[in-house]
């Protein structure tokens, strides 16, 4: 594990407020901190006092209707000076008997308006006189208008409060099952240069935005990086405590897309985890033991299959080292599909290649540990009118056998199946080589679930496969990388 920690600037988006402004951000092994930029007191009054009538903060009117002169909109900070008589203050006066204010309260309150017109502010050592957009253009109630030069610097006294500009937490987020995602909510676009982290609980840093794609790439690969090394932890933490047969060989967020099929283009995020014989499907985490019971939806592994949506080439280019992460295109995201029985698929999209990578050769050890543990699965079958057996075995291959009797009508081993050819229902053709007179012979058989057995016989002999290949069958060893 290589886990990091940064420091850095970004741009923080609000979707409550929508409101934009700078955020610094602290990421550690277990944590991402949210600082804002705030005011605080040093010297001369309450440090605990925020905004209100003890710092004279003005009266400030946002908005005037044109079309409505008897109303207005108004923030409402202190209420202790009489406004002076500017042309908005004229509306309000000589808009009727009856004027109808509309008051919003201002919860993120900007630095400025904690302090009074004119309040030395210390930041990095430096002294300055506070100004801003609001106070300059006369468009508060008790402070001097536009019209009016600003007063001239003086030396504070030492019984004049003190500020400082300092950066204060705002959120802290365990990365503990946390998601950090680009894509955005319902649409399963993906944002330019920005992302979003959001923990376990709900809790959220919005969005954050970034200068470049290189920048917000690197921060969203270190931020990954943590949570995948938390991740590994907790399973390391699990299969301690269970068998060897159900054991977690991966798990994640990802964002899943509609069918093409589906009502609506709604995307949700998805937590899958590969443990045992199951591929399960949650809505959020599973943080208890019982959790794991409550999946949303659970399908044995040899008899899904995964399909991974980007081009081979560029599969190939990430695990040469030529694909680098921040070469994924806006509006291009990287998919996989889990193919299951009765035509039915759920389609995935993470952020990054290596994310890609990583949930196929996970997918590939968890169906491969599952296959060696099964060793065999049979299904029930017909042909020609007669119930039967298809024995689809680890070790000898393919076995056909009356369901009644159990007498055996034939048997191939892997080696021998040359071809296949379904009717998207029911009905497969298997064309076996016979050993002996290097014959072709084919065999019909009709299944009730013709997918799953389907996809059972593609798990089997791709595990038959890695079974020989001394490099895949080593990193196979869950007990060193998911258990120490």
């Amino acid at each position: 594990m290589c886990s990091q920690t940064k420091a850095g600037i970004a741009l923080l988006y609000n979707k409550e407020t929508s409101n934009t402004y700078d955020v610094r951000l602290k990421l550690t092994k277990e944590v991402l901190t949210v600082q804002k930029l705030d005011v605080v007191c040093t010297r001369g009054c309450d440090p605990q006092l925020n905004g209100g009538a003890e710092h004279k903060v003005p009266v400030v009117i946002s908005k005037m209707f044109k079309d409505q002169v008897g109303k207005a909109v108004a923030i409402f900070c202190s209420s202790e000076t009489p406004p002076p008589p500017t042309w908005q203050v004229h509306l309000l006066r000589t808009a009727g008997e009856e004027v109808t204010i509309t008051v919003r309260y201002l919860r993120e309150v900007p630095s400025f308006l904690k302090l009074p017109l004119g309040s030395p502010v210390t930041s990095a050592g430096q002294s300055s006189r506070v100004s801003s957009p609001l106070f300059d253009s006369g468009l508060h109630l008790n402070g001097n208008s536009s019209n009016t030069d600003p007063p001239s610097p003086s030396k504070p006294s030492a019984n004049e409060p003190k500020y400082e500009k300092r950066w204060l937490d705002a959120v802290s987020l365990p990365l503990l099952m946390a998601r950090a995602s680009r894509y955005k909510a319902v649409t399963a676009k993906l944002r330019s240069n920005s992302f979003e982290v959001c923990a376990l609980d709900g809790t959220s840093t919005n969005i954050l935005q970034f200068c470049t794609a290189a920048e917000s790439s690197d921060w969203l690969q270190a931020i990954s990086s943590n949570i995948s090394d938390l991740t590994l932890e907790n399973m390391k933490m699990i299969n301690r405590y269970c068998s060897p047969d159900d054991q977690i060989v991966h798990m994640g967020w990802v964002c899943e897309n509609p069918q093409a099929n589906d009502a609506g283009p709604s995307s949700t995020f998805k937590f899958l985890a590969l443990r045992g014989p199951s591929l399960y499907i949650f809505r959020s985490p599973p943080v208890s033991g019982t959790d794991w019971g409550h999946a949303e939806t659970m399908y044995t592994l040899y008899e899904v299959l995964l399909k991974v949506h980007k081009d081979c080439w560029i599969q190939a280019k990430f695990y040469l080292g030529l694909q680098q992460d921040e070469d994924l295109q806006d509006g291009e995201p990287f998919c996989f599909s889990i193919l299951v029985g009765h035509g039915q698929s759920h389609t995935f999209s993470v952020d990054m290649t290596s994310d890609l990578a990583v949930w196929e050769k996970s997918f590939q050890r968890a169906v491969f540990m599952e296959v060696q543990r099964v060793g065999s699965k049979t299904y029930m079958c017909s042909s020609q009118g007669k119930v039967l057996c298809l024995t689809i075995d680890f070790g000898s291959g393919f076995t056909c056998s009356e369901s009644s009797s159990k007498n055996i009508l034939w048997r191939y081993k892997f080696s021998q199946l040359k071809g296949s050819s379904d009717d998207g229902k029911t009905r497969v053709k298997l064309l076996f080589k016979n050993a002996e007179n290097k014959q072709i012979e084919m065999k019909e058989l009709e299944f009730g679930n013709l997918t799953a057995v389907l996809h059972c016989i593609s798990s089997f002999m791709a595990a038959k496969v890695a079974s020989v290949d001394p490099v895949f069958v080593k990193c196979q060893s869950i007990s060193g990388k998911y258990m120490s």
